[in-house]
């Protein structure tokens, strides 16, 4: 599962009449995301258009342990406009690590939003400066309010233990092997 983090444009907590509410800019179109190393990406405004009719979780740092709602429980509403992913969770005032976190966005401490999703299709540009990857259609597993990115410029995934490291790490190591093996293919082809 691929995750990508931005930096929370339309994150606020809200009370509503019956329980606290986060709302959220998830993903943003049009912004191209500097992987290092000559990658790029960016996410086509449609690669959603199949998935988010699916059974979908919104989490806190991407920790499934820390569930704040689900689209099938009617918790996570989420939409797509001309801009973004947006999404409303309502937080369960009975769940203490909910209610911390909506403390921290009513106060502006966390402000990150982020996503987990499997590419279903996309397509590579070579560019004179690296690789473009437009990501055309995704699976989209979660949405997450994050504390900090893993990427300066695009707010990504940061996690604290060893093991979210080493999964960082992990996923930067595939990225650039599939740059090399489409390096290797192209130059291969020539």
């Amino acid at each position: 599962m691929e995750k990508r983090t931005l930096f929370g444009k339309n994150l606020r907590a809200e009370e509503a009449s019956e329980a606290p509410r986060i709302v959220a800019d998830f993903v943003v179109f049009g912004d191209v995301y500097d992987m290092g190393w000559g990658a790029f990406e960016r996410i086509d405004p449609h690669a959603f258009d199949n998935t988010l009719s699916g059974d979908i979780r919104a989490l806190i740092d991407h920790d499934t342990a820390l569930v704040l709602g689900r689209t099938k429980a009617g918790t996570l509403r989420l939409w797509v406009d001309d801009y973004a992913i947006r999404g409303e969770i309502d937080i369960n005032p009975d769940d203490r690590a909910a209610m911390d976190l909506y403390a921290r966005v009513k106060r502006g401490d966390v402000s990150q939003c982020s996503f987990g999703f499997e590419i279903v299709r996309e397509e590579r540009e070579e560019m004179s400066n690296g690789v473009m990857w437009t990501i055309m259609e995704v699976k989209l597993w979660e949405v997450s309010v994050v504390t900090f990115p893993a990427y300066q410029a695009t707010s990504a995934v940061a996690r604290s233990s060893a093991s979210a490291s080493r999964a960082m790490e992990d996923w930067k190591n595939r990225m650039k092997a599939r740059l090399s093996n489409d390096k290797t293919r192209i130059d291969g082809e020539a």
